[in-house]
């Protein structure tokens, strides 16, 4: 069949368009199903005790109680396990279940499988469980002191003994800051009745996860099936296993499916935190305010496992020093095990605790040179060409640094009256705060941070691309957090293939390879990467085939006519592609800290204003400006979300969010007492958007999305110690670190 085109083939929705997500209206309207709405014929349910100690010794655990009760089919304790007992995807050391010890609060120490979840609630409560207490080591310089390090990661550059003119010095924490993703953990495991079993839970990378379970359960990998699901947000809560183990041992032993939900106060005992911080700082200048000299100690709370926080002390380390000039430069970083919830990957990971300190020491240094803030920064500020202070290797990529800053400097201000509606003061409708006694800041921070795997990691995507009688079907592994992934691959594919109907099938780990995490800002570029590599292949494959030169939803098209319709193509013959991409390898550090750690860096700023009542100490955030390294925006309307959500967790982290820890011991694990910005919190953001293309992204795209994160912090805090004068060397910051 031969047809005449009508109309040119230009694609829509393709790249550089604001695209809606395929999934917003079903996630809108509640027909999305995330992972705690799966079901399975005849599944029990799970449930967990933990226990409600940071540090203790279990010397009587009887389950008799709870295996007695009717409706209960399985009990399992650490006795039970078949096979390794101990997970981690980088350091195999947290037990499956409680081993005897108990390091942190919330730990496992049993698990239920019961016909519904009252009698698995109810069973798991019935275990008893008597308890040796300890002393917890809560403290990050007690557990120094004691060598309980995970890692500790160095970057020592230039001359020890030189000094600079001018010095400034001082000590910043950050606390504990959740996830706190909408959605809970939860997930279901079903047997398939040949000993092997399909798991569906919250995750961030299925093939890491597959990876510890196999070993878990003493299975071959053929005979774990790991499956992506619907998440309600993970900001790194899903980078490690939470509830996929303990679903597979419990189905095993029974032979029936079992699903297990967790309620919000168990979300908060079940998921990695973002590590809290204290960090020592000197930096040294001369009196014209080059950087001479930086010297820091860094000291995270990695909690009682390692986690992920091998790789987020080598993060803090590396952008110790932020987007600017330094030649002498010596950073101590460690990672410390305490008996706190475990901490890791969250949001901008270690470059969050690090950019609040160097961006306040920046302030600090302007401060005692008597210069702008920002002409200080655009005095030190690296690009292309320039070295990395902390590693030593050469920025090849574009970094636009002084465009980011000088982009939000020009950026007009509110009008500087304060408001008279109460909605828009400090204390809101609380009417806490007259407009007479509000004072206004304005502060500046910038945030820099990698983009995708360091230190060499071998760190690839695959994707495979299938032609259907109906369009394109892009299969990966890569998981949709609810970042915008599915809608930035779809548009990839269409760009490059000129194919308007493609879909993203989520694949498990028997049908495809791995995509690596969805983390690190490294999506859009990895499997994104991958996508477009395979598109250019099935394209070219197909129309070498047909002679021709274009491809559209009706099919192939050769001198203005359609050859074949995709109905015909695929019935011809099978037109596929599968791609593994790789990204250039990087050096792991040597003794130094110094070498090629990274592929490739993104960069921001924030200005935010604040009104403050400083006598209560309550903040409002007037608003927000930004300027963000994106590359190329893939779809701007997606980058915008972003920015607006990363922003928010960042001013969460300045004013408002603190998980309250007393010895070891969670106060505050709900949303009621968990502060979290609202809707009535969010301030108008303004972005400018810096296109200043990646050599290896898809069309030059960058990641970007955990810049927001990292420099409005700060920001937010600099504007704060505009309005009061306070020094504020922690976030967040407390009513009392105003009006006191």
């Amino acid at each position: 069949m031969t047809t005449r085109a009508g109309t040119d083939l230009e694609v829509k929705f393709g790249v550089g368009e604001s695209v809606p997500r395929p999934d917003g209206i079903p996630k809108v309207t509640g027909h999305f199903a995330y992972a705690s709405d799966l079901h399975a014929e005849d599944m029990l349910w799970g449930a967990t005790l933990r226990a409600p100690h940071a540090h203790a010794r279990i010397t009587s655990l009887d389950v008799s109680s709870a295996v007695a009760m009717p409706g209960v089919h399985a009990v399992l304790t650490y006795d039970d396990l078949p096979a390794e007992r101990f997970q981690g995807q980088i350091v195999t050391d947290q037990p499956v279940l409680a081993d005897g010890a108990i390091r942190y609060w919330g730990e496992v120490v049993a698990i239920v499988a019961a016909d519904d979840p009252t009698i698995a609630r109810t069973a798991a409560d019935a275990i008893e469980v008597e308890y040796e207490n300890l002393d917890p080591l809560t403290d990050v310089d007690e557990a120094l002191v004691a060598g309980e390090v995970l890692r500790k990661a160095v970057a020592y550059r230039g001359v020890r003994d030189v000094q600079g003119a001018v010095v400034v010095e001082a000590t910043y924490e950050t606390a504990t800051q959740d996830q706190a993703p909408l959605g809970n953990e939860a997930g279901i495991a079903i047997p398939d009745g040949a000993g092997g079993i399909d798991v569906y839970g919250p995750t961030q990378w299925t093939h890491v996860d597959h990876e510890q379970i196999v070993a878990c359960l003493g299975l071959r990998p053929e005979e774990v099936r790991v499956h992506p699901t619907g998440l309600g947000g993970a900001f790194g809560a899903r980078e490690d296993l939470s509830l996929q183990t303990h679903l597979c041992l419990l189905a095993l032993q029974t032979g029936r499916p079992v699903r297990m939900v967790f309620g919000r106060a168990e979300s908060f005992a079940a998921h990695v935190k973002r590590h809290a911080a204290r960090m020592y700082y000197r930096h040294e200048a001369d009196r014209d305010g080059n950087l001479v000299r930086v010297e820091a100690k860094l000291l995270l709370d990695g909690g009682a496992y390692s986690m992920t926080s091998p790789a987020v002390i080598a993060n803090a380390v590396g952008f110790a020093v932020g987007p600017y000039r330094c030649p002498n430069v010596f950073i101590d970083g460690y990672a410390l095990r305490t008996n706190n919830p475990p901490a890791g990957a969250m949001r901008g990971f270690g470059a969050v605790q690090t950019g609040f300190a160097v961006e306040s020491q920046m302030d600090r240094l302007a401060g005692e040179l008597g210069m702008d803030p920002l002409e200080l920064r655009l005095l030190n500020s690296i690009g292309p060409g320039d070295v990395l202070a902390t590693t030593g290797q050469v920025i090849t990529e574009p970094l636009p640094t002084r465009e980011v800053i000088e982009s939000v400097r020009a950026m007009p201000l509110p009008d500087d009256s304060i408001p008279s509606d109460v909605r828009e003061l400090p204390g809101g409708t609380g009417l806490t705060t007259p407009s007479s006694v509000v004072v206004r800041g304005v502060g500046y921070a910038v945030g820099f941070k990698n983009l995708a795997f360091s230190e060499g990691f071998d760190d690839f995507a695959e994707a495979r691309l299938t032609l259907t009688p109906v369009g394109i079907d892009i299969h990966t592994a890569a998981i949709e957090v609810g970042q915008g992934m599915v809608t930035v691959l779809e548009q990839i594919t269409r760009t490059v293939t000129g194919v308007e109907s493609v879909r993203v099938v989520f694949d498990h780990t028997s049908q495809i390879g791995s995509a690596g995490s969805t983390s690190a800002s490294r999506q859009t570029q990895m499997a994104g990467g991958a996508v477009m590599r395979a598109a250019e292949q099935l394209r070219t494959e197909i129309l070498e085939h047909y002679g021709a030169e274009a491809l559209s939803n009706d099919g192939v098209w050769r001198n203005g006519e359609l050859v074949v319709s995709l109905v015909e193509a695929c019935r011809a013959r099978e037109f596929s592609a599968h791609v593994r991409h790789r990204h250039q390898q990087t050096d792991e550090p040597d003794e130094n800290g110094q070498g090629n750690l990274h592929v490739d860096f993104a960069v921001s700023a924030h200005r935010a204003v604040v009104d403050v009542d400083p006598v209560l100490g309550l903040v409002k955030v007037v608003k927000i400006d930004t300027a963000q390294d994106v590359g190329f925006a893939l779809n701007p309307m997606s980058v915008i979300g972003q920015i607006e959500g990363g922003t928010m967790q960042g001013i969460g982290l300045a004013i408002m969010e603190e998980l309250v820890v007393d010895h070891g011991v969670v106060l505050n694990a709900s949303f009621t007492d968990y502060l979290l910005p609202t809707f009535l919190d969010a301030p108008p953001v303004e972005a400018v958007l810096i296109e200043q293309p990646s050599s290896w992204g898809p069309f030059g795209a960058k990641g970007f999305a955990e810049l927001p994160t990292i420099s409005s912090t700060p920001a937010v805090v600099a504007a704060i110690r505009a309005a009061t004068g306070k020094a504020l060397t922690r976030v967040p910051v407390r009513p009392e670190d105003i009006a006191f």
